[in-house]
């Protein structure tokens, strides 16, 4: 491994790091295209990659803060976490049974069909954001003069 990768390696993780500290994403959405595109990692490397850098804790800090604000239902990552095992198990599967070049077009169309969403036909979010909001006054406001 060259200095260049080195460099290029830090700055993948980093660009992923702050991107899932900020809006919650990094490893499909940023990990897998840099190291394809970047780095010149098959579709199936970049994955086993991404996937490899999950096993460890490394938005510990992130979740920490997101916790510390009361975004973070501990029930319900504990229900998603273990879905995701068995997901994962047989995502790889079905991955590992494709070529390379229809697991990029999998990718590509799936980030596409969730792009569209997101930006066309997802409102809820905004009132359920204010609805939250209204809440966490409303209980500062009762501990205030409890």
């Amino acid at each position: 491994m060259n200095s260049t990768t080195i460099i290029l390696l830090i700055l993948i993780g980093l660009a992923a790091g702050f991107l899932s500290g900020l809006v919650g994403i990094g490893g499909g959405i940023i990990i897998v295209p840099a190291l394809v595109l970047l780095l010149g990692f098959t579709q199936k490397q970049a994955q086993g990659t991404s996937l490899g850098i999950m096993l460890l804790p490394i938005g510990i800090l992130a979740v920490m803060q997101y916790y510390k604000q009361g975004y973070i239902n501990v029930n319900y990552v504990l229900i998603v976490a273990a879905a995701f095992v068995a997901g994962g198990f047989l995502g790889s599967k079905l991955s590992l049974s494709l070529s390379d070049e229809k697991m990029k077009k999998v990718f590509a169309v799936i980030l596409f069909l969730i792009s569209v969403k997101m930006l066309f036909f997802d409102r809820s979010t905004e009132k359920k954001e204010q609805a939250r909001h209204t809440t966490i006054q409303a209980a500062e406001k009762n501990h205030e003069k409890g």
